[in-house]
Order: structure tokens, then C-alpha cells, then sequence
């Protein structure tokens, strides 16, 4: 397997500066920006979340919300020409099962580094893509980190 360059790599992103370092390191393992498919995962809206349970969201304007912020956030850290898309549901499965559809050579995912009580409440997103992944996974460790 070689490293450089890669046709696909797809970048989950969730708008925090680890997702923005994800990034950069994609778009310097490939050719054109385009080869990078940044997506976003919200998870779907269940009864008891609390704006649909007042009737205040509905899911076509939170979808509509999280497009226009995704975009937004690749205008911002100026990373033009790279494939956005969101999506919802699990996002573990649903960022491995987008880059089985496109053939993807390699998914970047930052590691939030989460321990203890946080990590059983929020889960690892990195964990459960690289159960599902149908290609190589780089998991970028975070900055901070020691």
C-alpha cells in the first residue's frame, strides 16, 4: 500500500480545531481539494430531544441549519474545492459506509481524546469507524495530548 498521493479520503468533521487539523492533513495526501469528502453526521432527532418534543425543530430545518454551517466552516478555514456533504444518522457507521460508497483510500479522523465517564456517555466516533471501515483509518491523535 502506498501512502501518497490518495485518489479519496474522506474527513468527518464536527467544526471543532481538531476537525480543522483532519483537514489540512487530508488535503496533503492528495492531488486536487476535490479528493477530500469533508462530512458532517448529525445524529437524528428522537422524541425526547427537546426541540422536538415542543414542536420548536423540525429535521429539515436543522439539516438546512447544519449545510449552511458546514459550508460556512470550510469558507471560513478556506478550504475551497473540497466535497462537502452532510448527512444523519449513527455517525460512526454512516462516515464508514460513505467512504465504502465512494471507494475511499483512506478516512483522517480526529481523536477527541475523551477518558472515563465522558468517553461511555459520548462514545468514540473513531472507534466505531475504524470497526466499520472498509479501508484504512488514520486516527490523528489530539494536540494537547500527552
Amino acid at each position: 500500500m502506498t501512502w501518497l498521493p490518495k485518489k479519496s479520503v474522506v474527513v468527518p468533521i464536527d467544526f471543532s480545531g481538531e476537525s480543522k487539523r483532519a483537514v489540512e492533513t487530508a488535503l496533503e495526501l492528495v492531488s486536487l481539494p476535490e479528493q477530500v469528502h469533508a462530512i458532517h453526521v448529525m445524529f437524528p432527532l428522537d422524541i425526547v430531544s427537546p426541540g422536538a418534543a415542543w414542536g420548536a425543530v423540525d429535521e429539515v430545518e436543522r439539516e438546512n441549519a447544519a449545510r449552511a454551517h458546514t459550508l460556512e466552516y470550510i469558507k471560513e478555514n478556506n478550504f475551497t474545492g473540497v466535497t462537502v456533504l452532510n448527512r444523519v444518522g449513527d455517525p460512526g457507521t454512516e462516515i464508514a459506509d460513505y467512504a465504502s460508497s465512494i471507494n475511499a483510500d483512506l478516512i483522517v479522523i480526529p481523536s477527541h481524546g475523551y477518558h472515563g465517564i465522558k468517553r461511555a456517555l459520548l462514545g468514540s466516533v473513531a472507534e466505531r469507524v475504524i470497526r466499520h471501515a472498509h479501508c484504512p483509518v488514520l486516527v490523528l491523535r489530539r494536540e494537547d495530548a500527552e
